[in-house]
């Protein structure tokens, strides 16, 4: 059964303040960021709170966040600056969000104050821009492997005592350049990943297996290091492959639209199901060198259908493509990215366009 989520998608936005382009939101993108009728006057931050779901209290499109506090590229990059306890008032004369803290908080409720930066406990207390609990396995695994990277992966070459499969504390002997790593993460080649407009292979999902921790370092060119499994997730064997442990990812993204114009599509849908909903994970066929980074949302369109013109049967009619939802690009590969599903009327299915918000 298919669950969709209609949340801020059927609310209908107030009319533009004149103010609000002039002082907050890019003329190019001020017809997309309007308040909603029904904003509130205040909301006070409390824990459990994700920035797009405040946002979406005011806004029509969550995703306006940035552009309505008036912040630059470099203030949008750093994510750490909205924390429990603050009040984020809808300034309506100047059509801005502006923050401040209660009286009894150390501070008073006629205090309008910036987004800032803190210095000591970074990131400890700061409200995430999304729910952190559904996209924190998807950090910390491959999720993709880009063909160029097989060339020079370590691989498992042999096992303990000639063994099948590994699992906790067994040893794998490993051939490859470790490039000083000592932590790393094993995964088997999946499906390979083709861009819907090509059917061009840009990329193969990564089974996540476990993790191994080097033990010896070979100590000659032709000698096999020495790894220790330290968890398994799936059996591990002769030929998994072996990827560095990435550092602990900072999990508080700010949402913004791209900085230039993204036209994708939906390649996979996590898990191998054919259609998704909200708080499900698709994979579009554009990343890094097209200009996508973490915390872009773009939006959803099930993707039009050409017809025959019922008036002229040699000539053919693309229908428009109509919008459906929003996605949120937590993970940026160099050809493809990983999204999270945010809001639908409709279900998420395979070629479906993705593409810069309107």
């Amino acid at each position: 059964m298919k669950k969709f989520s209609t949340i801020a998608l059927k609310l209908t936005a107030a009319p533009i303040f004149a103010a609000l382009a002039l002082l907050a939101i890019p003329s190019a993108q001020a017809a997309s960021c309007t308040f909603l009728s029904n904003a509130p006057d205040q909301h006070t931050v409390m824990r459990g709170d994700t920035l797009w779901d405040i946002s979406g209290k005011f806004l029509q499109h969550p995703w306006c966040w940035p552009q309505v506090w008036g912040l630059n590229r470099d203030q949008i990059r750093n994510p750490h600056w909205i924390y429990p306890g603050q009040i984020v008032y809808f300034d309506r004369a100047a059509g801005r969000l502006r923050l401040g803290s209660p009286a009894g908080l150390g501070g008073s409720p006629n205090v309008r104050l910036a987004p800032g930066i803190r210095t000591e406990g970074l990131g400890l207390d700061a409200i995430p821009a999304i729910s952190a609990s559904i996209i924190d396995p998807f950090l910390s695994q491959p999720l993709v492997i880009e063909e160029d990277q097989f060339n020079n992966t370590p691989r498992i070459v042999a096992t303990q005592e000639g063994r099948v499969y590994l699992g906790k504390n067994d040893k794998a002997y490993v051939r490859g350049d470790l490039q000083g790593g000592t932590s790393f993460q094993a995964f088997r080649p999946g499906k390979p990943l083709k861009d819907p407009e090509t059917q061009a292979v840009i990329g193969f999902e990564a089974v996540y297996l476990g993790t191994l921790k080097l033990q010896r370092a070979a100590s000659t060119e032709n000698e096999a290091h020495t790894f220790t499994v330290v968890t398994s997730k799936q059996e591990i064997g002769v030929g998994d492959r072996l990827l560095p442990v990435p550092p602990t990812p900072i999990l508080n993204y700010m949402p913004h639209p791209p900085e230039t114009l993204i036209a994708a599509r939906i390649v996979s849908i996590y898990g191998g199901v054919t259609h998704a909903g909200q708080n499900q994970v698709v994979s579009i066929n554009r990343g890094k060198n097209d200009g996508i980074d973490i915390g872009t949302v773009l939006e959803l369109s099930r993707y039009g259908q050409i017809i025959k013109d019922p008036g002229d049967k040699s000539k053919t009619i693309k229908l428009p493509d109509e919008q459906y939802g929003s996605l949120f690009i937590f993970r940026v590969f160099n050809k493809i990215s990983y999204g999270l599903i945010m809001q639908v009327t409709d279900s998420v299915q395979v070629g479906d366009v993705v593409k810069s918000p309107e």
